[in-house]
């Protein structure tokens, strides 16, 4: 499972349209940004800090095809990069993910 982190209002759209083309990030850099259960929690504190009003979608990566690749970033690490759109039937579940009293994202349990 990957999971990607959006304004649930993009998802929202995405959902009417039948598409999710990412945010204006993901275009900028030519692809929609996953993390791993293990690389999320980083991921929003780095890209995402107190920014409220998201959701969480997750996804089966195997269901992605050859749209997915895993390529280097933060540290070296691998990261889910999808090259192309998310269509919303691939989505497995899509979540809040409100901000703590401490400011920090609350992540439900994780495939």
């Amino acid at each position: 499972m990957i999971y990607h982190m959006c304004p649930a209002e993009a998802w929202e759209e995405a959902v009417a349209v039948g598409r999710y083309d990412g945010t204006a990030d993901d275009r900028r850099d030519g692809f929609i940004h996953f993390s791993t259960g293990d690389q999320i929690a980083e991921s929003a504190r780095r890209h995402r800090a107190g920014q409220t009003g998201l959701v969480l979608i997750a996804v089966e990566s195997a269901c992605l095809g050859d749209r997915l690749r895993w390529e280097r970033s933060r540290g070296g690490a691998l990261f889910p990069h999808l090259h192309g759109p998310l269509f919303p039937t691939e989505a497995t579940s899509v979540q809040p993910l409100p901000v703590g009293p401490a400011g920090e994202h609350v992540f439900p349990a994780l495939a």
